[in-house]
């Protein structure tokens, strides 16, 4: 298969079928510097013109390999330009597919202008008309620029080229030491939101526009669907870790397109669609499950600086094409490393202020921890959010308790043998807890042979308060506590003991049943 037809091809692959109406087939070079003239160069590279995808009318343009290795010279630019000048007076997405060597040498400075005139015409439409780019060949040096004006990138991932400076012109490196042009590279830096082959692309580059809006002043896209929108979500809350699973069990037909999947991981953002209207939905996520339903990474639940760049800049296009915005939050605090210090504050003042900015619905549930500034930026009540949620494990606070008790009284903690009468007693019944449920603190569950860790020193228990009210049984790092009949007719009682933690001593309050 010639490129000509393969550029056609992949036009054809995207639009429904018959669909395309080609603009500028006439269009060649009138350069005649280098003998240039000499060389046939039909349509200057690039096919241009207009279609539908389920019924949605978008322009699309997409390069010739064939024709002077895909350049973009003066009249390929101005075929592009003419294009994005078509797609803003009908209020259509752009879609280009690129496979290009970059600039046209032989036409120096008129290649160059064309070059800009796209880049212009590309952030006049930001935020105006969607903008998708679907990479297939090369795309480097200023070209690379072009995708990144788009709103989304897809790119293939076995022939695609993103760079640019290509990687054997980086100091020190050469591509078989790392391939920095290679889809697998550019998607992990953020550059790039979707991989895979052309059918894959095809598809998602269909299934992206039929979820968009056409334009910033048409309303949000509505889809045909039989899901019951008052159905039930039963595994929700074995799935939140993972908000990608959960968010695909929210969706119709379970349906969760992730933007940016293979960046900054710990901040989930997409599209799904809820009673066939679209959502952009952002997520604090803590694990990420493989295809076996193993558990492949984990997360700290804490805004990094990536984290906060890509849900910035989702927030920013859903607010831009009136995209309502659903926040699942889990964040206990902001990255705490030397180089996330370099970064945070800048990062997560954008997000802040995306989420402030924004002034689409914004709905925003807690499914876990939401302590701090951090939990502000995420879509809090005080940013705007429109409902907020809190599922009935959720804490929310300035911070642990613990931990602010530690830096309000730290001259307190050292040395001190004797319980503050400020620091806080913690419920705690007869459920299993486990070392993670209650990070920080010594609250467990002490029926019969409760397991310590190895991090407390057990001994303390002797001596303690507890030791007055119930039968302490010490073995091999283990616990045991026996009720005494004496507690009364009630079955319970309350025992206020004091224990230890790495030299800190803190209150915790046993509510413990009667042996009967």
């Amino acid at each position: 298969m010639s490129n000509t037809t393969q550029a056609l091809s992949r036009i054809e692959a995207i639009l429904d079928d018959s669909s395309f109406v080609e603009i500028g087939a006439g269009v060649t070079a009138r350069s005649t510097d280098f003998n240039i003239q000499e060389k046939k160069a039909p349509s200057d590279g690039v096919i241009t013109g207009y279609g539908v995808i389920n019924g949605n009318l978008v322009y699309v343009y997409s390069q010739d390999a064939t024709v002077l290795n895909g350049s973009i010279g003066e009249m390929h630019a101005k075929k592009i330009s003419a294009l994005y000048d078509y797609a803003m007076k009908m209020g259509a997405p752009v879609i280009g597919l690129i496979d290009c060597a970059g600039l046209r040498l032989q036409e120096a400075t008129d290649a160059l202008e064309g070059f800009g005139t796209i880049y212009k015409k590309m952030s006049i439409a930001s935020g105006v008309i969607p903008q998708i780019t679907a990479v297939y060949g090369n795309c480097g040096g200023g070209l690379a620029i072009l995708s990144s004006l788009s709103d989304f990138t897809f790119m293939e991932d076995s022939k695609a080229k993103l760079f640019v400076n290509s990687p054997n012109a980086l100091d020190g490196n050469n591509e078989s030491k790392l391939d920095t042009a290679s889809a697998k590279f550019q998607a992990e830096a953020g550059v790039v939101d979707f991989t895979g082959d052309e059918e894959t692309i095809a598809n998602g580059v269909r299934q992206l526009v039929s979820m968009l809006p056409a334009n910033n002043e048409e309303d949000a896209a509505v889809s045909a669907t039989t899901d019951d929108l008052n159905r039930a979500c039963p595994d929700m809350a074995a799935e939140i870790a993972d908000p990608a699973l959960a968010l695909s069990d929210i969706a119709d037909d379970n349906v969760f397109v992730e933007v940016k999947a293979s960046y900054a991981k710990e901040m989930v953002t997409g599209f799904i669609q809820v009673d066939g209207i679209t959502i952009g939905a952002v997520a604090n996520r803590t694990a990420l499950y493989d295809e076996e339903g193993e558990v492949a990474e984990k997360f700290e639940p804490v805004l990094t600086v990536k984290g906060a760049y890509k849900a910035e800049n989702f927030v920013n296009f859903c607010n831009a094409f009136e995209i309502p915005v659903l926040t699942l939050t889990n964040v206990k605090g902001f990255e705490a490393t030397v180089a996330a210090e370099k970064g945070i504050a800048i990062a997560s003042a954008k997000l802040t202020y995306a989420f402030a900015n924004a002034d689409v619905p914004k709905v925003n549930v807690i499914t876990g921890e939401a302590y701090g500034s951090a939990y502000v930026s995420m879509n809090s009540k005080s940013l705007g959010a429109d409902l907020v949620y809190a599922w009935p494990t959720a804490s929310i606070g300035m911070m642990d308790s613990q931990l602010a008790a530690k830096i309000m009284y730290a001259e307190c903690y050292p040395d001190k043998k004797e319980l503050p009468e400020w620091d806080s007693a913690i419920n705690v019944d007869l459920k299993p807890v486990t070392h993670e449920e209650y990070v920080e603190s010594v609250a467990y569950s002490f029926a019969n042979g409760v397991k310590i860790d190895s991090n407390y020193d057990i001994s303390d228990f002797e001596g303690s308060k507890l030791s007055r009210y119930m039968d302490i049984d010490i073995q091999d790092n283990t616990i045991t506590f026996s009720s005494r009949s004496a507690f009364g007719a009630s079955g319970k009682t309350e025992i206020i003991a004091f224990v230890r933690h790495e030299s800190v001593f803190s209150r915790v309050r046993f509510i413990v049943k009667s042996a009967q």
